[in-house]
């Protein structure tokens, strides 16, 4: 059997169920006997048409779901499934919905370091649990000097140009590999695995991917 599977993760910082799924994808890489797996985080965005800026977390609810939108209660299944995994969402905190184009870019940054996946959760905790706004470039360089990146390289990458046009590219790649939602995960460049499944799904769709790789080398 193929010694390494790499599994590419699309996902968008502020998706709740993608912060799940990493919590179950760590918890099968720590516990499942899935052998050696590589992983590269691959940029999705739920609402691309956000300002650069973001958009006020009221605002965006209301124009969602109406006046009678409660912008601090957690929804029931994320909550309980997230505790499941130690997540304890803190949705009242949250004053913004960012564009996370900038969040993005900087995860592919962490990708050519080696921190991309510790940078992954340090994002979801501060969007999540601490309300931070992970659309603003200070707010960024410190998540990522929290994983050993240099905060002011980071806030240089980020004021300028630098990687918008590839990151943009792998954005439009994400649709052309038949991903429409996520969490979405491909095995071995080959297989979509969507959604925050269950680590025993997770287990058992690696494995078969593997098999099925193997098969055609």
């Amino acid at each position: 059997m193929a010694s390494l599977l790499k599994i590419e993760i699309f996902s968008d910082v502020i998706c709740p169920w993608c912060f799940i799924g990493k919590r179950r994808l760590d918890s099968v890489l720590k516990n499942g006997g899935v052998g050696e797996i590589e992983l590269e985080w691959k940029p999705y965005q739920l609402y691309p048409h956000l300002p650069m800026g973001g958009i006020a977390r009221r605002e965006f609810l209301r124009a969602r779901y109406g006046e009678s939108a409660d912008g601090a209660r957690t929804p029931e299944r994320i909550r309980m499934e997230a505790e499941e995994v130690g997540i304890a969402f803190d949705y009242g905190s949250i004053d913004r919905v960012p564009n996370t184009l900038l969040a993005h870019r900087l995860l592919a940054m962490a990708g050519e370091m080696g921190c991309q996946h510790e940078l992954a959760e340090t994002l979801f905790q501060a969007y999540f649990c601490d309300g931070l706004d992970i659309g603003v470039v200070d707010t960024l360089a410190d998540c990522a000097a929290t994983v050993g990146m240099n905060s002011g390289t980071v806030k240089e990458f980020l004021d300028s140009h630098a990687g918008v046009d590839a990151t943009l590219s792998d954005i439009a790649g994400a649709f052309d590999a038949g991903v429409v939602g996520v969490p979405c995960y491909r095995l071995g460049g080959a297989f979509l695995l969507p959604g925050a499944q269950t680590p025993d799904v997770m287990i058992q769709f690696i494995d078969r991917a593997k098999k099925r790789l193997l098969e055609t080398e």
